[in-house]
């Protein structure tokens, strides 16, 4: 279980690295956007899909 913990934690400073040098995760080509009166709808697709298959890969290869 303590692997686990060190894992996550080192994927989350991952991410937050990338998002402090500039990476526009969240903001991708794909991102769905919905603006209608006082409501916005979000909907970040592209980027759920290149998270999961970062963590993914990161998954397999701690696997082995």
């Amino acid at each position: 279980m303590p692997r686990v913990f060190i894992i996550a934690g080192a994927v989350l400073m991952g991410i937050g690295v990338l998002l402090w040098v500039g990476l526009p995760l969240g903001r991708l080509p794909g991102d769905f956007t919905v603006r209608c009166g006082l409501v916005t709808f979000y909907f970040p697709l592209v980027t759920s899909i290149l998270v999961s298959v970062a963590l993914t890969l990161l998954m397999m290869f701690f696997r082995r």
